[in-house]
């Protein structure tokens, strides 16, 4: 057995009593709480992200694929679908789905109520994922049949704000030359938590907007895909783009939603800063316990050295020790952190306002590789901040220390 780490063991065995083990305690709760403030902030800042984004994607796609033109509005100008330029995307690694839509402006009227609102049109092969964990009430439309469908799906805002139900029946007024008027059906109402999407998005069958806008049954205002992993998204829009011809226009998050992608990217500075700290204040802990036990075994470190051991065997030791309570920290820390996740996960303890936070509770992304990155990283930290404090030894004479009380 390595000698220094044998002797590191023995440190555990001492007597309890002495004053170097109040402040063990003291550091190795600093480093559990430390850990544990860690794991929540990372799960806490990346759940969020991920649920905003989830939110966003569910509604437009991580990608979307539309006509080049200097045209603001929100209808878009249509183009003819392109079967082969479908299935090389379909099938290219890390795309998860593709379909067409369209968008059609229009107004919703029930009884004395008016409510502006944005028709999106889509076909079957719509991506309903999203949707599927939003449903309240009801069912998803199917828009398979060959027949063109008159169910449509409406946020839970609009149900309230028109007093419909499930199997209303709900008037659409479309405004172009002549006006247009549509009666649909309700089949389900969904509820994202995001009020500026809920307030405005209701789906409905892409051969609505063709019949609408007189376009033919090949015409579509785009393409909406959904990628399996948000971080490809760039490089696979910059894909996408030299696949495309010449008058399409592939865009994704960042660019359709820049002012929010760029608050969600913020909020990795806020996790920066907590982890610096939290660090720091294990580290600072460790540091000064470790100062503790080399002024408590001056004795011990005259002996050894009076026996001929080196500064940096004898600098092992205590940093083997130190390693040890820091890593008795850790597992207390995985312990404090991972089990209040958990319990937000399953029992939602802590809500937040909806109409605020874009959802009804904290959010939690308990991803493994950011647990044991974190402590790699702390016991990394932690060690290398050991080794300059454990330089003091070098300075202790075996003379003076054997006569040290």
């Amino acid at each position: 057995m390595n000698l220094e780490y044998f002797i590191s063991k023995r440190f555990l065995k001492e007597n309890k009593k002495k004053f170097s083990q109040a402040a063990v305690r003291l550091s190795v709760l600093s480093i559990a709480l430390g850990l544990a403030v860690m794991i929540l902030s990372v799960s806490i800042v990346t759940g969020f992200q991920q649920s905003i984004r989830t939110k966003i994607s569910g509604f437009d796609g991580h990608i979307q694929i539309s006509k080049y033109d200097f045209n603001n509005s929100i209808e878009l100008p249509p183009i003819d679908r392109d079967l082969g330029l479908e299935m090389l995307i379909a099938d290219h690694d890390g795309v998860k789905s593709i379909s067409t839509f369209a968008y059609k402006g229009g107004v919703v009227k029930s009884g004395k109520i008016v409510q502006g609102c944005l028709f999106k049109g889509i076909d079957g092969s719509y991506n309903w994922e999203s949707f599927e964990d939003w449903l309240v009430e009801g069912e998803i439309p199917n828009f398979n049949d060959s027949l063109k469908s008159y169910k449509i799906l409406i946020s839970k805002e609009f149900s309230q704000k028109l007093a419909l139900g499930i199997d209303s029946p709900m008037l659409m007024y479309f405004m172009q030359d002549p006006p247009k008027i549509r009666k649909f059906t309700i089949a389900g109402i969904y509820e994202s938590g995001f009020p500026d999407f809920d307030n405005k998005f209701i789906f409905g069958d892409i051969r609505q907007i063709q019949k609408l806008n007189q376009w033919s049954d090949n015409q579509v205002a785009g393409y909406e895909i959904l990628l399996d992993n948000f971080d490809d998204m760039d490089l696979q829009t910059k894909w996408m783009y030299d696949e495309i011809d010449y008058n399409l226009k592939a865009l994704n998050l960042n660019q359709r939603y820049p002012f929010i992608m760029d608050w969600l990217n913020l909020l990795d500075t806020n996790v920066y800063f907590i982890l610096g700290l939290m660090i720091l204040i294990s580290g600072i802990g460790m540091i000064a316990t470790l100062l503790i036990m080399i002024l408590e075994k001056t004795k011990f470190i005259g002996s050894m050295k009076a026996m001929g051991a080196s500064n940096r065997s004898i600098q092992k030791i205590f940093i083997y020790h130190s390693i040890y309570l820091s890593i008795k920290g850790l597992f207390w820390g995985n312990m404090i952190g991972i089990g209040f996740s958990l319990l937000q996960i399953y029992f939602k303890i802590i809500p937040l306002d909806p109409s605020t936070y874009y959802m009804d509770a904290i959010p939690i992304n308990l991803n493994i590789v950011h647990i044991v990155l974190l402590n790699l990283g702390v016991l990394f930290i932690i060690a290398l901040m050991m080794w300059w404090p454990s330089r003091i030894i070098a300075k202790i004479y075996p003379v003076k220390a054997l006569r040290f009380e």
